[in-house]
């Protein structure tokens, strides 16, 4: 049985939230080295919600320095469009501030491990997250348009470095190889302990959407799969629709289903929440199961004149080069276009959405 905490919470109380989530789960830190990995995608403002919020990085950071590890380390690798800018990203976001001294930039020193034969034999990981002790990752409560969510377990995508991103988007070639890739990049290194920003979490065309929600909720788990099924119902969304936590408990890394997670607190269905586009909410059969990877197949990004500024980096940072410049603005080859959704990821702008 995995237990999932949910409380309510605001970022001026949240350290209520951790206190209670580090009492249940009985973290013992004392002189082990941990690792804090909040959700920096990109650089962005605070306000944007596209980040971990740093008040939550901020209170899981006072709580630790209680408990006397002998080194805390907080880092995370962002997304292309923040590839290298790791610095940058903390700092325009508030989590550099956060991080109390803490901070340290982990896409500097990488070290290649196995991986998937045939696939990727070896693929960087950051050294930090494979010396912890103790890994604490901290996700954002959001959608994703190529994996509907993106909770616990797509959060340990930024375990690798950003330029790697592109080349695994680029090599994964469809929805389905993708959902089954962040499983096995999550299963390098599993994180010990969850918390989850779900104050204000987004909903739409995530993880980079204009579209906010104001949840009010600090979720905690030590079960990735566990989590992100909560998350999920919390979106009126069955676990069993995500191709990923099936794989995930194949996997036997969790366990989704509503009898084998025990729900502690504040639990709500968040009425009328916006998904990406053709999300099938229910548990799909094998036929539905393709139509949602076919569904991902057909989608393409557009983008929105008013909003675009002609930046070109989604033209820059697309993995397959399958997008260019055209009377000023970005055009998309639907042939070349392997629906990776990393243009739409990028836009400074939120400019590209997808149809």
């Amino acid at each position: 049985m995995h237990d999932v905490i949910v409380q309510s919470s605001s970022y001026e109380n949240c350290r209520e939230a951790v206190d209670r989530i580090f009492d249940f789960f009985q973290v013992d830190v004392r002189g082990k080295k941990v690792l804090v990995k909040p959700n920096a995608l990109r650089a962005s403002k605070t306000n944007q919600g596209i980040v971990t919020n740093p008040a939550v990085v901020a209170a899981i950071v006072d709580k630790l320095e209680e408990l006397s590890p002998a080194e805390i380390i907080v880092g995370d690798n962002p997304g292309m469009f923040s590839y290298g800018a790791n610095e940058q990203t903390f700092q325009e976001s508030g989590l550099m501030e956060a991080a109390k001294g803490y901070f340290r930039n982990i896409g500097l020193d990488s070290v290649a491990v196995d991986f998937l034969p045939g696939f990727a034999d070896k693929v960087n990981v950051s050294r930090s997250i494979l010396e912890a002790d103790y890994f604490i990752s901290v996700p954002k409560f959001k959608t994703h348009g190529l994996t509907v969510i993106s909770g616990a377990i797509k959060n340990s995508y930024g375990i690798i470095p950003g330029a790697l991103k592109a080349e695994l988007h680029a090599r994964s070639g469809n929805a389905q190889r993708f959902h089954e890739l962040i499983v096995e990049i999550f299963n390098l290194r599993v994180p010990d302990l969850f918390i989850m920003d779900a104050v204000i979490g987004m909903e739409g065309n995530g993880p980079a959407s204009p579209d906010l929600r104001e949840i009010g909720k600090i979720l905690g788990a030590d079960n990735a799969v566990a989590l992100d099924a909560v998350m999920a119902r919390m979106m009126g969304l069955d676990p069993a629709a995500l191709p990923f936590l099936e794989t995930a408990k194949e996997r036997g890394l969790g366990d989704f289903r509503d009898e084998a997670i025990n729900v502690r607190g504040d639990f709500a269905v968040i009425p009328e929440f916006k998904l990406p586009p053709e999300v099938n909410k229910t548990a799909p059969t094998s036929e539905q199961s393709m139509k949602f990877f076919k569904s991902r197949t057909r989608m393409r990004p557009q983008v929105d004149p008013e909003k675009c500024t002609a930046c070109s980096h989604c033209v820059e940072q697309c993995p397959v080069s399958a997008i260019s410049m055209k009377d000023g603005l970005p055009h998309v080859d639907k042939e070349a276009c392997i629906v990776c959704f990393c243009c739409q990821e990028v836009c400074p702008e939120m400019a590209i959405t997808l149809s």
